[in-house]
């Protein structure tokens, strides 16, 4: 399988706050990796395909590096969620194309510094 690796490095600005975004990307998002340097504890992410608004990932109060791997909910064709046995959903990766991913962080301190690496295969 072929992936790609995109790092957004970000810096948050006197409030705390900063937004960053991918190149242009088109596949599946497999993985989102936070690589803490600085950022406060407690640091907010909103994680969103640029073009559509799709959510990708939302973390809260995060204070560690670590790793994600976000999935969508699956539907059938009339809308209904699908569901392995009737319990349990059925999820796939998250598919952007032609799309940056946009990474916005709250709370993550004055300037202070950090990264979201997104992997898309």
């Amino acid at each position: 399988m072929y992936a790609e690796r995109h790092t957004v490095s970000l810096t948050t600005d006197s409030g705390g706050a900063a937004t960053g975004y991918t190149p242009v990307i088109t596949g599946r998002i497999l993985a989102v990796i936070y690589a803490k340097t600085d950022f406060a504890d407690g640091v907010d992410f909103a994680i969103t395909a640029e073009a559509t608004g799709e959510a990708i990932l939302t973390l809260t109060d995060q204070n560690a590096s670590a790793n994600f791997y976000p999935r969508a909910q699956v539907h059938g064709i009339t809308g209904t969620a699908l569901t392995l046995d009737g319990t349990r959903l059925l999820v796939e990766p998250i598919c952007v194309a032609n799309d940056r991913v946009k990474v916005v962080v709250a709370a993550g301190g004055s300037v202070k510094t950090g990264s979201v690496i997104v992997i898309v295969g």
